[in-house]
């Protein structure tokens, strides 16, 4: 069971990294017919949202794009960045949501920032307090040590309404400032669905990693 878990975990994970990359990889060569980049697209987004205090930034990598709230700064990969695609322009206006959604005070995107600490904490050390706890077979310490790193499953599915509101977010504002198309927005639709769908997996890889503990430690203390 513990090896199905493991495999069942990475498959999720693999395929939805597969289904990103043959996304992005399709709708990073479909122009949009408004020409603009991932970069002008951000700008004129923020500018519309009275967000001309967030900078937009190139960087490297591969679907690295991300917002950062304490530097108020778009990261935007180079491909989203230069680009005027479908992909582009799409990827653009996500990172913008996230920054709408800071303005605006979504509550979902509040209670992510404040699981952090907790997450980085019992990161930190729950996973050895839960080893430890297999090892000994202390049902106490395995319940602290599945608290602490259930916190990255918290944050992860409270991460979930933050990337789907964030792309609807992104759909409405393309298609209502003419940066997209009705053609062009079935396309801009699967494109963020893919990236959402990332998450999904995530969390689900996430749910299958704490059962395989669950069954470890009941595994174990059968054996004694």
């Amino acid at each position: 069971m513990d090896i199905i878990l493991v495999l069942g975990a990475l498959l999720i994970v693999l395929i939805s990294q597969q289904i990103l990359n043959f996304t992005y990889s399709k709708y990073k060569s479909v122009e949009v017919d408004s020409n603009m980049t991932g970069y002008e697209t951000a700008k004129k987004i923020l500018h519309k949202y009275n967000l001309d205090n967030i900078d937009v930034k190139k960087i490297s990598g591969n679907l690295s794009d991300h917002y950062n709230n304490s530097k108020k700064l778009i990261n935007l990969s180079q491909d989203i960045y230069e680009e005027s695609t479908i992909a582009a322009v799409s990827v653009a206006a996500h990172e913008c949501g996230h920054a709408i959604q800071y303005k605006e005070g979504y509550i979902p995107i509040k209670i992510r920032n404040i699981l952090v600490p907790f997450v980085n904490f019992g990161n930190t050390i729950g996973y050895l307090v839960i080893v430890i706890s297999i090892a000994s077979s202390i049902t106490k310490l395995f319940m602290i040590g599945l608290i602490l790193i259930s916190f990255a499953l918290l944050f992860q599915l409270v991460t979930l309404p933050v990337e789907f509101d964030a792309s609807r977010r992104a759909k409405e504002i393309l298609f209502d400032m003419n940066i997209i198309n009705e053609d062009e927005k079935k396309g801009s639709k699967k494109m963020l669905k893919a990236a959402a769908f990332t998450y999904v997996a995530g969390l689900i890889s996430s749910i299958m990693q704490i059962l395989r503990f669950v069954l470890i430690f009941l595994n174990g203390r059968d054996n004694d």
